[in-house]
């Protein structure tokens, strides 16, 4: 049985490609008909593109595909590559001059684990979003999530393998909400529903987990700062959302970050969540309960997604993955 993923959420189509040889890839979230978007950038370390425009007070109402890439700040030109196939699609912002595709766009960092001279470019943008659909999402090692990594307390020595992940969910008024996650944390990935690390920070010598939160509060293990983690993730649901209700679902798809991963949002993170509306806002935004219900929705499916993208992850890079 195929699992729940984004892909449920209707007007959602994901592709990806991998580049499994040098640990990189990217994730396109495709929303060709337009989607009302949200941004919430809580980490201390982003890199991003086009999020202005998610501002509830910008001028430009839809956007029509989400990046989610590797590669820091060199994998933003994988955007390129998609706003490129929209273009030839005829997909886009209309302008007097051209019809310009609105495709924000969220990195992560994973020079660290292959090879750092290799990143998503134009040409692979181009392929994951010509491989996108609606159907099964490839999770663990692929897309966004192929050199992602957890637990770098001690760097390479402590750190295990993740990747991406997905989940959706149908709430009793018939609307699905789903996520997307790329989970390349410097913390822990802790199980909610028993306060257990599933995966995380390793002691060398013993294996065990090291517990990332405690340790630093403690001050036992001195952290040395880098910028050579981020999650970045995208949420998706077909309720009619206005710009500023997609704001909030973004910041709630944090909430649930903060309960899967120990620490979450630090200085070191660049943690980013987008949010996607696919019925528009022909119908206003939805009362206060229903907004509440769809807000405790993300966060729910952030969590499993974040579960799912360690437990799929394969090793890779000498380090440790859980589906061996």
């Amino acid at each position: 049985m195929t699992a729940p993923s984004i892909t449920n959420v209707p007007g959602i189509a994901v592709g990806q490609a991998t580049d499994v040889a040098h640990l990189t890839g990217c994730t396109v979230v495709l929303c060709e008909a337009g989607a009302v978007g949200g941004v919430a950038v809580l980490g201390g370390a982003p890199g991003t593109r086009e999020t202005d425009l998610l501002r509830p007070d910008a001028v430009v109402d839809r956007v029509h595909a989400v990046l989610l890439s590797g590669g820091s700040a060199f994998g933003l030109a994988a955007a390129d590559g998609v706003v490129r196939v929209l273009e030839h699609r005829g997909i886009g912002f209309d302008t007097a001059a051209a019809r310009v595709p609105i495709v924000p766009a969220a990195v992560l960092y994973d020079l660290a684990i292959g090879e750092a001279a290799v990143r998503p470019d134009a040409a692979m943008g181009e392929a994951a979003c010509r491989d996108a659909r609606s159907g099964p999402i490839e999770e663990g090692n692929a897309g966004a999530g192929t050199g992602a990594t957890v637990g770098k307390l001690l760097g390479a020595q402590s750190r295990m393998k993740a990747g991406v992940g997905t989940w959706s969910m149908r709430l009793p008024s018939g609307v699905t909400v789903g996520a997307l996650v790329a989970t390349n944390a410097f913390g822990d990935v802790v199980d909610p529903r028993t306060g257990a690390i599933v995966a995380g920070a390793r002691d060398p010598g013993t294996g065990g987990f090291l517990g990332t939160a405690a340790r630093l509060v403690a001050g036992i293990v001195p952290a040395r700062r880098t910028l050579e983690h981020t999650t970045i993730g995208v949420v998706a649901t077909d309720a009619p959302v206005t710009k500023a209700d997609a704001a909030r679902l973004a910041v709630a798809a944090h909430t649930g970050l903060a309960r899967a991963v120990s620490p979450s949002h630090t200085s070191a993170d660049g943690d980013t969540f987008f949010a996607l509306g696919t019925a528009g806002n022909r119908s206003g935004s939805s009362g206060v309960e229903a907004r509440l219900a769809l807000e405790a929705a993300v966060a729910a499916v952030v969590v499993e997604a974040v579960l799912r993208s360690v437990r799929l992850a394969r090793s890779a890079g000498g380090a440790p993955g859980l589906a061996g």
